[in-house]
Formats: structure tokens, C-alpha cells, sequence
């Protein structure tokens, strides 16, 4: 007990409150399972959806992927050289300022936007519910009311825009929308680069399901490589190391299959 009780002043001395007696770099990794997890690193990778080549990857030990989108995709821009690039992502990716970024340098992001509403969950209408009128600064809401610009606020960095109407309580619908005195609606100052990746997913939402098959490939056969064991080294250079050596091979035998042993070999002659 005396041993554990020091190593939890250890934990709570820590920055994220973490500490790994196995691989001091280690951290707790998010898994499918609700409430369920697992300590380890987390590989991210940029694929070619013609080729299923991984033209980025990286090791973090961070354990989600909402600060991942920009970084990713912006390498995967400039290993290909490309002036323009069009990234698919899951919804974990979605972050708005990263959105944003990859929006400032040209990358066009579709992926979708987590449901966190729990008006929606309830059965009441949800923001996409509220179309907004970008010349008179307002909403429409599904009852037919202007929403009006009302205050704007600043929180972790974000302007944040807030409407509501006035007519809530004599509303017919209320019921429908919020068990609040009025249903309040916030716009970030850069939403509409959102509402362009929601629109492009609406248009094609077929974009996801080429996101499983793409990204999903190398991984499943690195994995199918490895043994689904863990990885061999400890701490996250060396970690690094390992996967780029995996990363590697995976592109050898990935473009020896596309080209053949003998024209890979005089492409890399060239």
C-alpha cells in the first residue's frame, strides 16, 4: 500500500496525470469498447486511396486524434508535392481550428461531425435544424422564427457568436426544441469552413466508406504482420524507429506488387 500510495503522488505530480512502470512514454489509448482502454502509443498514417501507399506517418502519445488532422495532412501534402489535397478523416479528427488550418493551406477536409448534442439524443431538434442567413446575420428555426444575433463571447481562444428569438414561449413546437426559456444557438466566427466540410459529406457520403477501405488496409496488414502482438521497443523514439522501419517495408512490398520487383528497382536507379 505504501508503494502504491507514492507512486500516485508520482501520477498526480505528472502533466496528464499518467505514468507507465513499463514504458515511461506509454500513455492510455481510447479504444472502441465503451469505458475500455489500453496503454500504448498512437500511429497515425496518411494513405493514397489509388495506390494505398502511406505517404505520411507518425507516432504520438497522445491519446486521441482530435489534434492530429493538420499535422497529417499537411505532411501527406508535402511528401506528394501537392499545391491542393483532399483528406478524408473519421470524426475523431473533427477540430475546428484544424479544420481551419487545413482549410488556410489548400487542404480540402471531408469527415463528419460528432453528435455531442443532447438535444438530438432526446429527440429534439439539433443545430443542423437551424439554417442560417448569412446576409441578415441570423437563424431561421424549424418553427419559422428569426434568431438574431444577440452577443458575442470569447472562450478558450474561439469567438463565439450566440442567438436566440424572444418568442420561444409562445412557440408551438417548443417542445420539439429546448426545455429551456429560449433556444440559444452559438456560430463560431469561422463556422461556415465548417458547414462546407458538412455540406461536401452530404453530397458524397460515400467518402467514408473509401476512408475504411484506404486507411484500414496498411493497418490490418502491418497488424496481420506483427502478430497483433506489441511493439518490441520502449519509448517513443525508439517506438518511432520500429514503426518506420514497418512503414518501409510495408511501402516495398506495396509498390513491388503495383510495379514489380524489377521496375521498382530501376525506378530507384532513376
Amino acid at each position: 500500500m505504501k508503494r502504491l500510495e507514492a507512486l500516485e503522488v508520482q501520477r498526480l505530480e505528472a502533466p496528464d496525470k499518467q505514468i507507465s512502470l513499463t514504458d515511461p512514454d506509454a500513455r492510455s489509448m481510447a479504444t472502441s469498447g465503451r469505458g475500455t482502454g489500453m496503454v500504448g502509443y498512437n500511429v497515425q498514417t496518411a494513405v493514397d486511396t489509388k495506390h494505398h501507399l502511406i505517404v505520411a506517418h507518425e507516432v504520438t502519445n497522445v491519446g486521441n486524434d482530435r489534434g492530429q488532422l493538420f499535422n497529417m495532412a499537411k505532411q501527406a501534402q508535402e511528401a506528394i508535392e501537392a499545391e491542393n489535397l483532399k483528406v478524408v478523416a473519421d470524426r475523431g479528427y473533427f477540430k475546428g481550428e484544424e479544420i481551419l488550418a487545413c482549410d488556410e493551406a489548400g487542404i480540402e477536409v471531408t469527415l463528419p461531425k460528432p453528435q455531442t448534442s443532447g438535444a438530438q439524443a432526446e429527440g429534439r431538434f439539433g443545430k443542423r435544424d437551424f439554417h442560417f442567413v448569412p446576409e441578415d446575420d441570423e437563424y431561421r428555426c424549424p418553427a419559422g422564427e428569426r434568431l438574431i444575433w444577440r452577443m458575442t463571447t470569447q472562450e478558450k481562444g474561439r469567438t463565439l457568436h450566440r442567438y436566440w428569438s424572444s418568442n420561444c414561449q409562445h412557440c408551438v413546437i417548443k417542445a420539439q426544441c429546448t426545455p429551456s426559456p429560449f433556444r440559444r444557438v452559438t456560430r463560431w466566427e469561422h463556422e461556415e469552413v465548417l458547414e462546407a466540410v458538412q455540406e461536401r459529406l452530404d453530397r458524397d457520403p460515400g467518402k467514408m466508406r473509401l476512408r475504411r477501405e484506404t486507411v484500414e488496409h496498411p493497418f490490418g496488414t502491418l497488424k496481420t504482420w506483427m502478430g497483433h502482438t506489441h511493439f518490441l521497443t520502449k519509448t517513443l523514439p525508439k517506438v518511432s524507429t520500429e514503426m518506420s522501419l514497418h512503414v518501409l517495408s510495408y511501402n516495398l512490398k506495396r509498390a513491388m506488387n503495383l510495379m514489380g520487383a524489377g521496375s521498382l528497382l530501376e525506378a530507384i536507379k532513376a
